[in-house]
């Protein structure tokens, strides 16, 4: 069961301001009864202010009222207590500076195992430009030299799902349509044979 915010300032709050019994605000708090009673008793949490449940959004009061009618309810926290988890947008990322040196080399990978990869892709993946791809391509990067393919996934640059879903999709989309996509199932498949 989920916990409303800061639950030993919401247990002073509701022993302070409302008349539900300690089992009540012990279950809702996550809490022991034996506690909430030396909240009450002021040998625990002394000091502390307490926070307003309804006010943050945690619980209404007619939820507070229903409870306080009968003795055998229980709390409900309400839908709106934990704000949604947002996932992460599929725009530029942070690069740490040590990473950074890196990612020719992931380009240099991608391009060598996998040139069905638009740049396009190739730039989502690594988060790089199309002109650095296109330089590591035609060998005319200023560090070609010094560029040695490695595994983006290694390197940290890309995770394996993503790298994978790229894939897939290129060799849908390419020249042979499924046929391509089939002969990259079967390629899978010999190789985990092999192991």
């Amino acid at each position: 069961m989920a916990l409303p915010l800061m639950p030993k300032a919401t247990a002073v709050w509701l022993v302070e301001h409302t008349t539900l019994t300690f089992e009540q605000i012990a279950a809702f708090c996550g809490l022991h009864s034996l506690e909430i009673q030396a909240i009450a008793d002021g040998e625990v949490a002394t000091l502390m202010q307490g926070l307003d449940p309804v006010a943050n959004g945690q619980v209404t009061a007619e939820e507070i009222a229903r409870c306080e009618q009968d003795a055998k309810a229980r709390l409900k926290l309400a839908s709106t207590a934990h704000p949604a988890v947002s996932s992460r947008s599929k725009g530029p990322r942070y690069t740490p500076i040590s990473k950074r040196q890196d990612k020719p080399d992931a380009i240099a990978w991608l391009v060598k195992n996998h040139p069905e990869l638009s740049d396009a892709q190739v730039s989502r993946l690594v988060g790089t430009t199309k002109p650095t791809i296109a330089a590591i391509r035609d060998r005319s990067h200023w560090n070609s030299t010094n560029i040695k393919p490695r595994h983006p996934v290694s390197l940290g640059l890309c995770n394996q799902t993503d790298l994978e879903t790229a894939v897939l999709h290129a060799r849908r989309t390419s020249h042979g349509g499924l046929a391509a996509y089939a002969v990259g199932q079967e390629e899978v498949a010999e190789t985990s044979e092999e192991v």
